[in-house]
């Protein structure tokens, strides 16, 4: 089928949804784009292969160098979507148990009465360790995954472990790359390149090389972002909130596009990517001839582990080991089951498994959660063909 291709908007399209569903797309990201300051991408995937990419805008505001294909950006907390499918990978060979203590594969986590913290507190956000303590002395050290790793080894839980969901924004990165390290010998960064990126074919990054830094969308916040939408009015936990982040979201300059933020192997926020590329890892992930998870540990992996409202944030929230899942304010659209991951500002990444659907939105524009609607508009069209 020929399309129209709206301005500024590139559309490349697969036989697989109803034409007039990809036009509908094609209008809604057009819509958005032309509202944009910034770059975008959606891509949708089905069994591994590309159905829709859509691209446009500037992936550059200094240089006004355009988004294209293969333009990258920051993922934020999708990273954690990537994180969990290594911990799942683990899992699925039998060298990672979700059940067992943390202390079988990092003993130090004993200390402070941490001895029968289980593997999935970690992975479902209930373990209680929602920033590190005492906080990073500066940027260096809150890209030093071991150190981080080390202090929240000694640190007591604020909660006792499965009595509580809140989002551990930063420390759930620390905590599985120090795990992950421990049963595999390998850094996070390591593994999701070996068995991932170059396995499949992904265009997917902990711990960016140097010669791919002129393909990255420097990333900026719209006027007036906020973090952390849900709360209000609560000083304590605001207070907890702006330790969970420190000033990584909020600070005049924020680190996020730096070379230091993008060679570092953060696993709670510090991947890089293409649209296509998380799609396409979420269509395997999902696909019938299950090339990366065995049947039984993605759905281990993508039932509801934790839930209910956020004790620090009050965003209801729902979790598997590591992975967001479908909840009841639609951040995966209105099909169920559905999980993922999201993004600080906007990103969003993930699958609809019944329907063998895969997706991503990918952005340069920070915006807060409660006035974005650019990828949950795409996803109530997308929604059509369920």
């Amino acid at each position: 089928m020929s399309l129209p291709t709206p301005s500024a908007v590139t559309v490349r399209e697969s036989s697989g949804l109803p034409g007039e569903v990809v036009e509908r797309l094609v209008d809604v990201f057009a819509e958005h784009l032309a509202d944009s300051e910034g770059g975008m991408a959606f891509s949708v995937h089905r069994a591994g292969r590309p159905l829709l990419q859509l691209h446009g805008g500037t992936a550059d505001r200094t240089s006004g160098r355009p988004w294209t294909a293969d333009t990258m950006a920051v993922l934020f907390s999708g990273t954690k979507g990537l994180t969990a499918t290594l911990a799942a990978l683990l899992v699925d060979r039998g060298r990672l148990d979700p059940e067992a203590p943390v202390v079988e594969y990092w003993p130090e986590f004993s200390a402070a009465g941490k001895g029968q913290v289980r593997v999935h507190h970690l992975l479902d956000h209930t373990v209680g360790l929602p920033y590190v303590d005492p906080d990073p002395a500066g940027p260096a050290q809150s890209l030093d995954n071991r150190l981080m790793a080390e202090r929240l080894a000694a640190q007591p839980t604020l909660w006792e472990p499965g009595t509580k969901v809140a989002y551990h924004a930063s420390t759930y990165g620390y905590l599985l790359a120090e795990v992950l390290h421990r049963v595999s010998g390998r850094s996070v960064g390591a593994l999701l390149r070996t068995e991932l990126a170059e396995l499949y074919g992904l265009d997917l990054h902990l711990g960016l090389a140097e010669e791919e830094e002129p393909r990255v969308a420097p990333v900026f916040r719209a006027e007036g972002y906020r973090i952390s939408t849900f709360l209000q009015d609560d000083p304590e936990r605001r207070a907890i909130v702006d330790r969970m982040y420190g000033s990584s979201l909020t600070a005049e300059e924020p680190p996020f596009n730096s070379r230091a933020h993008h060679a570092a192997e953060l696993a709670a926020g510090g991947g890089i990517a293409t649209a296509d590329a998380m799609a396409h890892l979420y269509s395997l992930l999902i696909a019938a001839d299950a090339p990366i998870l065995g049947r039984e540990t993605l759905a281990r992996a993508t039932r509801t582990w934790s839930e209910g409202s956020d004790a620090i944030n009050d965003r209801p929230v729902r979790f598997g080991l590591g992975f967001e899942l479908d909840d009841p304010i639609g951040t995966y659209g209105p099909v169920r089951p559905a999980f993922g991951h999201t993004g600080a500002g906007g990103g969003l990444h993930g699958a609809w498994p019944e329907q063998d659907l895969a997706f991503s939105f990918l952005t340069n524009e920070m915006r807060s959660e409660d006035v974005d609607r650019r990828v949950k508009d795409l996803l109530a069209v997308l929604a059509e063909t369920a």
